[in-house]
């Protein structure tokens, strides 16, 4: 298979939607021919070499993206039940956590309405969710909206109750944010631009630099979210990144690498 014959990442990095669980082939041929990408029997993939190839594989446990080349690092995709997640929502800072101090659970505020307009893995929105806050999250790429989806069902139709009531809490979109929809937070996680490649660089974030690219609209979203009909819009940025649209918010949260820019638009106690 030539490179012709294939959708291609940011890069021009070859990447492919195989199953190799045999029984999810036509899902993953439906999600190829909705979005455009190029479907590979997973016993027609491209053999391993240093070049790097991408796969979005159906599996029998759960829709994960590949790095298919030699030495690559592990599989891609998300888990509400297992791992580091369900460590932090057994073991974390809770309201204590710099996140939910960000959002504003604090005081009288026991729980909150937040929209996530960049929800990416669903990180951020879970650990919310397990406090106790609604979440309406949308994720605008289809290749992250797909592992987000399969990651939400998965513990949605698990035996695990803990996880069970925290996705249900937790409403996926996939495209634009309905900016209009009356919240009490706007939460943004935009995609920052690395300014150099490394091994220091998280896996997905080599992943999804190559195959999502930057959110080159960073800057109005920030300006869409503050136009809103909302309380707080707060901000995920790297620690040293400028503030997004060059607004100085009300307050910042920093941590050892990263920051929480808080705009306070309202009081956050109900009216």
């Amino acid at each position: 298979m030539s490179l012709s014959d294939t959708a291609v990442t940011q890069d021009a990095i070859p990447f492919y939607i195989s199953a190799s669980d045999p029984a999810r082939v036509s899902e993953a041929i439906s999600f190829a021919e909705e979005f455009g990408y190029c479907f590979c029997p997973s016993e027609k993939l491209p053999e391993q070499s240093l070049e790097p190839v991408y796969v979005m594989d159906y599996g029998p446990d759960y829709v994960a993206l590949l790095s298919w080349y030699k030495k690559a690092p592990g599989p891609v995709y998300v888990d509400f039940i297992h791992g580091a997640l369900e460590h932090r929502r057994l073991h974390g800072g809770g309201r204590g956590e710099m996140i939910a101090k960000a959002v504003g659970l604090k005081g009288e505020v026991k729980s909150l309405h937040i929209l996530d307009a960049t929800a990416g893995l669903g990180r951020d929105a879970f650990v919310l969710a397990a406090l106790g806050c609604r979440l309406d999250i949308y994720e605008r790429h289809p290749v992250v909206y797909q592992l987000l989806y399969d990651g939400v069902h998965r513990a949605r139709v698990s035996d695990h109750t803990e996880a069970n009531e925290v996705v249900d809490r937790m409403t996926l979109y996939y495209g634009e944010a309905d900016w209009g929809k009356p919240v009490d937070v706007i939460y943004l996680d935009p995609m920052f631009p690395e300014r150099k490649k490394s091994s220091q660089v998280k896996k997905e974030m080599r992943i999804f630099k190559d195959i999502v690219g930057g959110d080159a609209d960073s800057d109005s979203l920030l300006i869409r979210a503050l136009d809103a009909p909302v309380k707080r819009v707060v901000v995920k940025r790297p620690k040293a990144a400028p503030f997004l649209a060059g607004k100085t918010p009300s307050v910042q949260l920093k941590g050892k690498s990263g920051r929480f820019d808080v705009y306070s638009l309202k009081s956050l106690l109900k009216e």
